[in-house]
C-alpha cells in the first residue's frame, strides 16, 4: 500500500474522502425544520457505556455505538473496550448498535471486506443485534472509493468525519461527523455547532470515543460530554441515533 511505502497514509485518506465528498452521485435531499443531534461513539472503550450512555439517558435520549467485534473485551494502555455483555447492555437500555468494521482496520486495508461485515454481523448477532445493523462508520475515518458498492448493499448511512452539519444534497453513504477530542477546552467549544445547527436546521453527527476523568486524545470528559448534551437539549434540538435520525428525515 501507498503508506507502506512512503508514508503517505493520512494523506491518502483525506484525498479518498473528499473525492467521495465532491464527486459522488448517490445524494438525497436533508430537509428538516427541528434541528437534529445525533451522539455517537467509535470503537466503544467501556467509559462510553458507563459514563457516555448514562449522561445520554439523563436527558432522556440515546445514541449510537459503532462496534468493531475484532476489539471487543480488549485491554490498552489507556483503554478497556467494551465486552459483548456491554454491547447486549447497551442494546437493553435503548442505544443503537452500528458496525465499525470487525477487524477495526482502514477499509483500503482489508482484502476481503464482506468476510470482514459479515463476521461483525455474527458477532453483533450473538450480542443481540437483530436485524442487522443499519449504519456503519469507517474506521479512522478513512473511506474507500472501491468500497461503495459493499457498504451501500449492507448499510443505511455509513458516517466519517469532515467537521460539518450534514445539509441540503447529502450522500448517505459518506455523512459527515464532528469529532468531540481534545484538548478540553476545544471540546466544551464545540457548541458552537450545536448554535449553528439550531439556527439553521440539518443533521450534526457527533463522534467521540472514550467519556472518562482522563480521557484519551480522542475522547473527553464526563463534565464535558454532559454539557454538550445539556446544551443541546435546551437550544430545542431533536437528539436521537443515527437510525431514527434517518426515519425522521424519511431515509
Amino acid at each position: 500500500m501507498l503508506e507502506k511505502l512512503s508514508g503517505l497514509g493520512p494523506l491518502v485518506d483525506r484525498l479518498a474522502n473528499r473525492a467521495i465528498w465532491k464527486l459522488a452521485r448517490a445524494r438525497r435531499r436533508l430537509e428538516t425544520e427541528v434541528p437534529l443531534v445525533s451522539f455517537t461513539f467509535d470503537d466503544v472503550p467501556d467509559s462510553a457505556l458507563g459514563a457516555g450512555a448514562a449522561i445520554l439517558e439523563k436527558y432522556g435520549v440515546r445514541g449510537t455505538f459503532y462496534i468493531a467485534g475484532g476489539l471487543a473485551g480488549q485491554v490498552e494502555p489507556d483503554r478497556r473496550l467494551i465486552t459483548p455483555e456491554g454491547c447486549s447492555e447497551l442494546l437493553a437500555r435503548g442505544h443503537e448498535i452500528g458496525c465499525h468494521t470487525f477487524a477495526h482496520r482502514r477499509l483500503r486495508d482489508i482484502a476481503g471486506l464482506g468476510t470482514d461485515l459479515d463476521r461483525n454481523a455474527e458477532y453483533l448477532k450473538q450480542v443481540g443485534v437483530s436485524p442487522a445493523a443499519s449504519n456503519f462508520a469507517f474506521p479512522y475515518n478513512a473511506a474507500w472509493p472501491l468500497a461503495r458498492a459493499e457498504l451501500r448493499r449492507r448499510y443505511r448511512t455509513c458516517r466519517a468525519g469532515g467537521e460539518d452539519i450534514n445539509r441540503g444534497a447529502v450522500d448517505p453513504m459518506m455523512l459527515k461527523g464532528v469529532e468531540i477530542r481534545q484538548p478540553e477546552d476545544r471540546a466544551r467549544a464545540l457548541t458552537r455547532w450545536i448554535d449553528d445547527v439550531a439556527e439553521r436546521p440539518g443533521w450534526l453527527i457527533f463522534f467521540t470515543h472514550d467519556i472518562a476523568a482522563q480521557p484519551t486524545n480522542y475522547g473527553c470528559t464526563p463534565d464535558t460530554f454532559d454539557h454538550l448534551v445539556r446544551y443541546a437539549a435546551e437550544k430545542g434540538c431533536c437528539i436521537l441515533p443515527v437510525d431514527s435520525a434517518a426515519d425522521r428525515i424519511g431515509w
